[in-house]
């Protein structure tokens, strides 16, 4: 068992301790450090999914596509809008000061649909 504290993860000032069980019980195997950075990205991961799945698709929302190819680009679409949000919150955050992580992907994503007043003209020979 593993506890740490987290301090002022969510802003309101108070911190939180963080308890980690694990079946590695050889000190030599793995540092309690190294786990908890392990159990940390854990959740980095984690948090992308849940803003992908659903924040920016929306729960219980399926693919709309019935062939292969449409829906690997379907797919290509969903997490090219996640990345460009994710650029957006970086370029912000990094304007700003911030870590990344203190700026709420829902809300950017909120801002973005009420700003995106329409469709982007992108002619076939691409950008250039």
């Amino acid at each position: 068992m593993i506890e740490y504290d987290v301090p002022d993860r969510v802003g309101n000032g108070t911190g939180e301790l963080i308890v980690l069980l694990s079946t590695i019980t050889d000190p030599v195997d793995a540092h309690a450090d190294e786990l908890a950075a392990a159990y940390h990205e854990r959740w980095e991961e984690e948090t992308a999914n849940d803003q992908l799945k659903t924040h920016l698709r929306g729960p219980g929302r399926v693919l709309r596509s019935r062939l292969p190819d449409l829906v690997h680009q379907e797919i290509w679409a969903w997490l090219i809008v996640h990345h460009a949000i994710s650029a957006v919150i970086a370029k912000a955050a990094e304007a700003a000061d911030l870590d990344p992580d203190r700026i709420s992907f829902t809300k950017t994503l909120r801002l973005v649909r009420r700003t995106a007043t329409g469709t982007a003209d992108i002619p076939p020979s691409g950008l250039g």
